[in-house]
């Protein structure tokens, strides 16, 4: 190999490594955020459009580490807000409903961004997401929906099940079992990340705000348009809820349906979520 020969290969090496070497240097802030009674810690990584992140229920922003890092590489900056109670934010648990915990990723929008953002809710993430755009429309500009559920119950034994997981304490291998047949499709491994990381305190408020929040008050998010990225073999949040909201607001909800996926969607089918959502911010 003559010397102009290694002198293209070290610069074509470089070129390839552009991506992976600009994220690892992709500048990342920690802030807290107050809004009103809670404290929010929040993680902002990169530059460009910001999106906002809210994890599923009685999860950590951390769910998002794969999908934001990937966004980031693609040239948008990812807005990490912990839940209260969960990692460095705080705030009252009792009596809350879903305006409650929207005002806390308000506040942080108004603190961090200053405009409107795209916001991205998995699970129960996408209802205190649709509250947002309902209750402060001025700072959203987009939903981005993973596992959309509401309005179609799921089935008496997941139900069940659900109930269990979430109000009893578990063997692990109990728990394991009860995650895989709950938030997974049959087949799919459950990564180590999914058989830890849950704040069942945190959830329990969770579920209590259910009950305090009328469907009324958040199903429609708002008026912004959205996109629904919806596990075909989710049993937690039937894909019938997706359907409906592509039915009855077909002017401003794109439905991507990814196959082979379940509600945890995130660790099923990394890639075809993030292709679906930055096919949507492309558009």
């Amino acid at each position: 190999m003559n010397l102009r020969t290694i002198k293209a290969a070290l610069v074509l090496a470089v070129i390839c490594n552009v991506p992976k070497v600009a994220a690892q240097l992709a500048p990342t802030q920690s802030q807290i955020v107050h809004a009103g009674s809670a404290t929010i810690a929040v993680t902002i990584i990169g530059q460009g459009e910001p999106i906002v992140f809210i994890p599923s229920r009685g999860r950590s922003v951390e769910d998002f580490d794969a999908l934001s890092n990937r966004l980031v590489k693609a040239g948008y900056q990812a807005i990490l807000p912990e839940p209260r109670g969960i990692g460095g934010s705080t705030g009252p648990l009792a009596d809350i409903t879903y305006h409650d915990l929207a005002s806390d990723v308000a506040a942080t929008i108004e603190s961090v961004v200053g405009r409107p953002a795209t916001v991205v809710g998995h699970d129960f993430g996408n209802r205190i997401a649709r509250t947002l755009a309902s209750d402060y429309p001025r700072l959203v500009k987009q939903l981005i929906l993973l596992s959309a559920g509401g309005m179609v119950p799921r089935s008496p034994e997941i139900e069940k099940l659900t109930t269990r997981f979430w109000e009893t304490a578990l063997s692990p291998e109990d728990r394991l079992t009860a995650i895989r047949r709950i938030f997974f499709a049959a087949g799919n491994d459950v990564p180590a990340t999914w058989e830890g990381g849950w704040y069942f305190e945190v959830a329990r408020a969770q579920r209590a705000s259910d009950a305090r929040t009328p469907l009324k008050e958040w199903w429609a998010g708002g008026s912004v348009p959205m996109l629904v990225v919806q596990g075909t073999e989710d049993v937690v949040a039937p894909p019938e809820n997706a359907k409906r909201l592509a039915a009855e607001f077909p002017d401003r909800v794109t439905l991507v349906e990814i196959p082979h996926a379940g509600h945890a969607l995130l660790p099923e089918q990394p890639e075809q979520v993030e292709k679906a959502i930055l096919a949507y911010l492309r558009r």
